[in-house]
């Protein structure tokens, strides 16, 4: 198959298995059949074009995905055939699967404007969270528990060298539970507990800061906690208005059924209304068929088992499966069970 017929129907991937600083990965036993272990490689990046900011050197195109049975990487093909994959349209979102073994360090994702600012960048990292499964006892946290302000916080990373679990003691948190979304805007201090199988997806970078001396076992450097910002101008990334209950439900978002019918649940999990960074889908289909109607999308299979359809092309997915959906396949193909399958639908941000 040539490069140009690939960029013009659903694109697999290789899997992606990107290193953090936090242990975890047991989880993807269940989607890929992975070995049953928690290591450094706890995240999936799903279609990324994004390269991985990582305290260690694992290649250039570290993060970025490579299309499925080739040597090719998905944001050299992505320059090589831009009406194909994207017609007029941006892919500026970052999909991904993260498996916490432990706490993930506190941390706060800058704003569009505080990136522009001190990164150069035209993209924070608002980002939202699917529960997709969890282990015994699984929390969250968003916000902090009771009004704070930056001296205290300051104090309080101080302190994470000796007392490694106060910063969690100062956040407001949530039992997590499959099925559960939430929000996370840019400014909101938060934390993936330990035991949670989380869908992410979030604006296309990789900016966090961290104001924790440890993760586990793992001593976080300076650089590392302020990604190369001085401590003052870090600390001013975060919203200290928010906090209590106010925070929790903030973040909290409830999904809406735009129809169920013909053997097809459509649920929006987050809409354009919720933020413009990006959207999010949930397909449940029992013996019906989804049009996958906008080019420049993701989609994972949940759960369950299927089919992608189109002129002369099926194709088989499951559990675990994802692939991207190109501009030129925009109405061409479509994803059909009988079994029952559950798919998720990824978007980037509202076009114009």
């Amino acid at each position: 198959m040539d490069k140009k017929q690939l960029a013009s129907q659903p694109l697999f991937f290789e899997r992606n298995r990107v290193f953090r600083v936090y242990l975890g990965g047991m989880g993807f036993n269940a989607f890929w059949g992975d070995e049953p272990v928690d290591n450094m490689f706890p995240e999936e990046w799903v279609a990324s074009k994004v390269k991985a900011l990582n305290p260690k050197y694992f290649g250039v195109r570290d993060g970025v995905s490579k299309i499925k049975d080739t040597d090719i990487f998905f944001d050299d093909l992505l320059e090589e055939y831009k009406e194909e994959l994207l017609g007029n349209r941006k892919y500026d979102c970052l999909v991904k699967f993260l498996d916490s073994a432990i706490r993930l360090p506190v941390q706060v994702h800058p704003t569009k404007e505080f990136s522009k600012k001190h990164f150069n960048s035209d993209y924070g990292k608002t980002e939202a969270w699917l529960v997709a499964a969890t282990r015994p006892n699984a929390k969250i946290y968003f916000g902090f528990k009771d009004k704070i302000d930056k001296k205290t916080l300051s104090e309080l990373e101080e302190r994470s060298e000796t007392e490694r679990d106060i910063m969690a003691s100062v956040l407001g948190s949530v039992d997590a539970k499959v099925g559960d979304i939430y929000l996370i805007r840019a400014g909101l201090i938060h934390a993936i507990g330990a035991g949670c199988t989380i869908i992410e997806v979030q604006e296309p970078t990789d900016f966090t800061i961290q104001p924790e001396r440890w993760c586990g076992d793992y001593h976080i450097s300076y650089n590392e906690e302020y990604i190369g910002l001085d401590k003052d101008t870090a600390l001013d990334c975060f919203d200290y208005d928010l906090y209590g209950e106010k925070a929790i439900q903030m973040a909290k978002i409830t999904p809406k059924t735009i129809y169920d019918k013909d053997g097809v649940k459509k649920e929006a999990l987050i809409t354009y209304d919720d933020t413009p960074c990006f959207a999010q889908n949930r397909y449940t289909i029992r013996g019906g068929c989804v049009k996958m109607s906008f080019g420049v999308s993701v989609w994972i299979c949940l759960d369950g088992e299927g089919e992608i359809v189109g002129e002369n092309y099926r194709k088989a997915i499951e559990k675990g499966d994802y692939f991207y959906l190109p501009y030129a396949a925009e109405n061409k193909f479509s994803a059909r069970s009988e079994k029952g399958c559950t798919l998720i639908e990824c978007l980037p941000s509202k076009q114009d």
